[in-house]
């Protein structure tokens, strides 16, 4: 589902002007902690991890379990919280102004064939750590520090300060 029913309902209220969201982004690796799961958008046809907004009174990790299975077909589970950013201001292609609070969580696969399960992506698919496509440069650093952070167990959460 591309826009969560409660974002189209203020949506209805507000137009385009600037919305304050929350959203999760997942950097789902294998057991072997050797790739990582990404999807290709439909939209803009960029590989990304998988992202998503957290619906109303949901809890971060659970939205982003969620999301990998509706974007992926696939079931995690939530290791850490490996980061904690704003994302925006982005205008959409529709003209919606948005900016996000983003949780960046590491989460190991569990089951399932990755596949573009919803529609929002073209592919979905596994890479090695050592060889991705071209991430934008937010995904990049998020995903070298999950990386990182995943070899050296260093579970803190980043933030700019």
């Amino acid at each position: 589902m591309p826009t969560p029913d409660f974002v189209l309902k203020l949506r209805e209220k507000i137009g385009h002007d600037h919305l304050w969201l929350s959203g999760v982004t997942v950097f789902v690796f294998d057991d072997d902690r050797t790739h990582c799961l990404l999807v290709q958008r439909a939209d803009n046809h960029q590989w990304t991890p998988v992202t998503g907004i957290i619906d109303p009174g949901e809890e971060p990790a659970r939205a982003g379990v969620r999301e990998v299975l509706e974007e992926t077909g696939c079931a995690c589970t939530i290791e850490f919280l490996s980061n904690v950013g704003a994302v925006g201001p982005v205008t959409h292609a529709n003209g919606d102004l948005a900016s996000y609070l983003d949780l960046a969580f590491v989460a190991t696969h569990v089951r399932g064939e990755p596949h573009p399960a919803d529609g929002e992506n073209l592919q979905a698919a596994w890479f090695p750590i050592d060889d991705m496509p071209e991430l934008n440069r937010r995904f990049r650093a998020g995903l070298r520090r999950a990386i990182d952070q995943l070899f050296s167990g260093d579970r803190a959460a980043y933030f700019k300060r």
